[in-house]
């Protein structure tokens, strides 16, 4: 009897890792932040600002042939494998795909809560402008604010807007254009 381990569809360490965590038993999503996996589960009014910003977006999204979602997002070469709050994407590149890159992404969003804040503030945020998502918003429920991060660099965003409190409108640029009311974030 052969005491083989599995075979996995690659060789590498990082490939290895973000396929077996793609298949934990008992959790519906996990992510990968530098190296730790981390289960998903949001509280219903996390879940709630989600819903409320995915509404007002939801015209233009459609208008741009796009879609917005939680997909998974691959960062090639890195132990990361993000699943944002929100990502709008064509609508060509979703269908029948598995993971996508950032840089495939029209807009990506994290709203944060106690568990991950700093995550989403810094590591997702650093890597997001490393993987050239154009336009990263954070919704800072703790702060009670909204940020945008755009024109990204090697090391970082290079342009920011906000932080915006929440009640105050707040301008989301081209390629959407519209104004956001986040009185009720």
């Amino acid at each position: 009897m052969s005491t083989r381990p599995p075979a996995y569809p690659a060789d590498d360490p990082e490939t290895a890792l973000k396929y077996a965590v793609q298949r934990i038993r008992g959790f519906d999503r996990v992510q990968v932040i530098e190296g730790f996996i981390e289960p998903l589960s949001p509280a219903w009014d996390h879940e709630a600002t989600i819903a409320k910003l995915r509404e007002r977006i939801a015209p233009k999204v459609h208008a741009l042939g796009c879609m917005a979602g939680s997909g998974d997002l691959d960062l090639p070469g890195t132990p990361n494998w993000f699943v944002p709050d929100l990502a709008v994407v064509p609508r060509e590149l979703a269908k029948g795909a598995g993971a996508l890159l950032p840089d495939q992404t029209l807009l990506v969003v994290e709203v944060t809560s106690d568990s991950n804040g700093d995550t989403d503030r810094l590591v997702k945020r650093r890597r997001y402008a490393e993987y050239d998502a154009p336009l990263f918003l954070l919704v800072d429920r703790q702060q009670r604010t909204c940020t945008l991060y755009s024109v990204p660099g090697n090391l970082g965003y290079t342009k920011v807007d906000g932080p915006h409190p929440f009640g105050a409108p707040f301008p989301l640029p081209e390629p959407f254009d519209l104004e956001l009311d986040t009185s009720t974030f």
